[in-house]
């Protein structure tokens, strides 16, 4: 009998440098070796008979054929758990990358951080007394049996349908850890799921000013969407040390309602990380009162674009549309009588605001679409546009 990984990423890599693994993958169509002994298959060599443990890399789908087959799967979490510290989680549909960022800030000294947020739990210090993970809904979909000390749920929007069938398996998903959690843990949720059944105690918030009231915070530092996810993690702090601890020294990373003054005094906002529609949402709500030039577009992800349409077209706003399938952006910006053009390109896009931009509007890449399509990574999307607004 052999143990399994599914899929060759970061997740499993990590995992695999124990040695003594059978890795299966779509990318493989030899057997070898890699240098910690793992054998490499095809994923049409996968048979369940023979294997006592699977863990999958987060982003493979349910239905793909290795899910299908597996009968013993769980998930890195699950695989770590047991030796692992007290843990932190935080899941959401956005802010969950920086509201962790900021639990690991206000408890550096003490805390490793990893998950989604880039870094494999096998890479993390098991010797730190505080583990603070980013979960994915894919990772806390193949998750079985390990749980959080502290669970934080940020809002939870339309994202990644395509992957989940729907929003209710999405929400099932992000929320599958509370029927495991004890009443030693502490879960922090949106008032909405207030009746999800969980033994944890529950701190439950409508919007960050419910918690500033409750925790009696004196200095926040950030405005929206970042109030939040600050708010979010002083909570956090507030429950383990019964004090507040101020976020006032934190950076926020690139791609995240970054704003760029160009050559001619003008304000770009590089907004590449918004990859769904609540995140624009966000955006676009600090600037309501502005004229908005806003390029969007890309990988869609099986999301309903409606809602967005509709609070934009009470906006004055021109949309600049890229990716491959600019289809249901031209649909939706007629049916909502929204000005736009078909830029196809983040270069075309910046090029045509160029023209009509000035000090008194705001250009926004905030896509509300996934980067891949066009772009290796988000990242690549946002530094691309800033390149270009540096040039204008």
């Amino acid at each position: 009998m052999t143990k399994s990984l599914f899929g060759y990423g970061i997740t499993t890599k990590a995992i695999a440098k124990e040695g003594g693994w059978h890795i299966y993958d779509d990318s493989f169509k030899n057997i070898s070796k890699d240098i910690y002994d793992n054998t490499l298959l095809p994923s049409s060599r996968f048979n369940p008979e023979n294997s006592y443990l699977e863990i999958t890399s987060p982003g493979i789908p349910p239905y793909h054929t290795l899910i299908q087959k597996a009968k013993n799967l769980i998930s890195e979490f699950d695989y770590f758990f047991e030796r692992a510290p007290f843990q932190i989680w935080i899941t959401g549909t956005n802010g969950k990358t920086t509201t962790t960022q900021m639990i690991h800030h206000l408890l550096k000294d003490i805390s490793d951080t990893g998950g989604n947020i880039g870094i494999p739990l096998a890479d993390m210090d098991i010797n730190k007394k505080i583990w603070i993970i980013e979960a994915s809904s894919f990772q806390l979909f193949y998750t079985k049996t390990a749980k959080p000390d502290i669970f934080v749920i940020l809002p939870l929007k339309e994202d990644h349908l395509s992957w989940h069938g729907n929003f209710e398996n999405y929400v099932k998903a992000k929320l599958s850890p509370l029927k495991r959690m004890t009443q030693r843990d502490v879960v922090i949720l949106p008032q909405e799921f207030e009746h999800y059944p969980t033994k944890a105690y529950k701190i439950t918030y409508k919007n960050e000013d419910d918690l500033i009231k409750r925790f009696n915070f004196k200095n926040n530092f950030f405005q929206p969407p970042f109030l939040l996810d600050e708010v979010l993690a002083k909570s956090v702090y507030y429950i383990l040390n019964f004090k507040e601890k101020s976020l006032k020294d934190f950076q926020i990373d690139p791609h995240k309602m970054e704003e760029i003054t160009d050559s001619k005094n003008r304000t770009w906002i590089n907004d590449s990380k918004a990859t769904n529609i609540d995140a624009s949402l966000n955006a676009l709500k600090r600037f309501q009162n502005k004229r908005i030039y806003l390029i969007i577009g890309g990988d869609t992800k099986g999301q309903n674009f409606s809602p967005l349409f509709k609070f934009m077209k009470n906006l004055n706003i021109r949309l600049f549309i890229i990716g491959e399938n600019t289809d249901i952006f031209e649909n939706l910006s007629k049916k909502y009588n929204i000005s736009y053009e078909i830029s196809k390109t983040v270069q075309n896009a910046v090029n045509s605001i160029d023209k009509i931009h000035n000090k008194h509007s705001v250009a926004i890449l905030s896509p509300a679409c996934a980067s891949f399509d066009q772009f290796n990574s988000y990242k690549e999307r946002g530094e691309i546009f800033k390149s270009l607004v540096f040039k204008v």
